[in-house]
């Protein structure tokens, strides 16, 4: 690494593996147009056109939350027409969705600010679960738009099977399994990617397509599409280790995470050890498939590699990087 000078400032060049959260892509008004999609990812491309400008070196990943749920629900209406797809399909044609419009929007973005030498390059990843991870008998991950809670309710007794759960106090959402990743069965081809100079890789959109291994002898260690939705915060971990990421940097919609939030005691964290993150999850201050798994997951990055992790707003990337103390919840050991 070397350093960078910025407004008087030492910003040092980082390889970073950034992960992106839903907002990037879907803002909460927002219908989910293409349109809306198109221009939410141009404003996000701007910023990491930025970072790249600044020296640093970029592994992407990004949620599927808003995006899966559509598709999924697309299927769901359709399905007296076209014969519906299985939550795996859904997952991975996501993937496939986003990977093509962040390559295509970076790229311009990258031409935009005179970067003609760099090349974006998406991987649809699998990642493997244990098949049997609790999470398949306890749905907590929301996909999809927001109901009301009479909606919600409605929906549920008209599709058994349908699990829904309030969100953050944003409303309610359809919640489906969310096992723990366990591999990027890509890893190697993630690797080589980010070997390469110039070279910017987004992988593991959405958490990756969950798959399961086959240890039958029938099926010889064959893999297997399984119905679920990984956390994207969990699955950077694994993603930010193959790429030898130095930094994790978890880009959401607020620009610190709180102990307390919502509540009259609500206080912004600053700088973390992860003794005292893991005291704050005991706790119970993260909620449950918004900020919890971003908190676990920074823990878990500092905890294996002894490298920093934060939790900032996209549009305070920069100035995050540029001086801990400002914007940000940084994690240290």
């Amino acid at each position: 690494m070397y350093d960078l000078i910025m407004h008087g400032r030492s910003m040092k060049v980082q390889r970073i593996l950034l992960a992106l959260g839903g907002n990037a892509i879907k803002r909460a008004k927002d219908r989910g147009t293409a349109d809306e999609m198109l221009a939410n990812l141009h404003t996000t491309c701007d910023q990491l056109a930025g970072l790249v400008a600044h020296g640093h070196q970029l592994c992407l990943t990004h949620g599927n939350g808003p995006q899966v749920g559509q598709i999924y629900l697309r299927n769901q209406l359709a399905a007296r027409e076209v014969p519906p797809w299985s939550l795996n399909l859904c997952v991975a044609e996501s993937e496939g969705l986003l990977g093509y419009l962040f390559q295509q929007q970076l790229t311009n973005s990258l031409l935009a600010a005179g970067l003609r030498d760099h090349v974006v390059a998406s991987l649809v990843t699998q990642i493997q679960v244990d098949r049997n991870d609790s999470a398949f008998g306890n749905p907590n991950k929301p996909i999809g738009h927001f109901y009301t809670e009479a909606d919600a309710k409605e929906k549920m007794a008209r599709e058994p099977g349908c699990a829904m759960k309030q969100d953050s106090g944003r409303g309610w959402r359809v919640v489906v399994p969310s096992p723990k990743p366990i591999r990027i069965v890509e890893g190697r081809a993630v690797r080589a990617l980010c070997s390469q100079p110039n070279t910017i890789v987004v992988a593991s959109g959405g958490g990756g397509i969950p798959v399961i291994v086959d240890e039958s002898a029938e099926g010889k260690g064959m893999l297997k599409g399984c119905d679920a939705v990984i956390d994207k915060d969990h699955a950077a971990v694994l993603l930010a280790t193959e790429a030898q990421s130095n930094l994790l940097m978890l880009v959401t919609d607020v620009d610190y995470c709180y102990a307390d939030f919502g509540k009259p005691a609500q206080r912004e964290l600053r700088r973390l050890r992860v003794g005292e993150a893991r005291r704050l999850l005991d706790e119970g201050h993260f909620a449950e498939g918004s900020m919890r798994p971003k908190v676990e997951a920074c823990v878990t990055f500092v905890e294996a590699t002894g490298h920093p992790a934060v939790i900032t707003s996209l549009d305070k990337v920069t100035e995050s990087l540029r001086d801990r103390d400002s914007i940000g919840t940084w994690f240290e050991k």
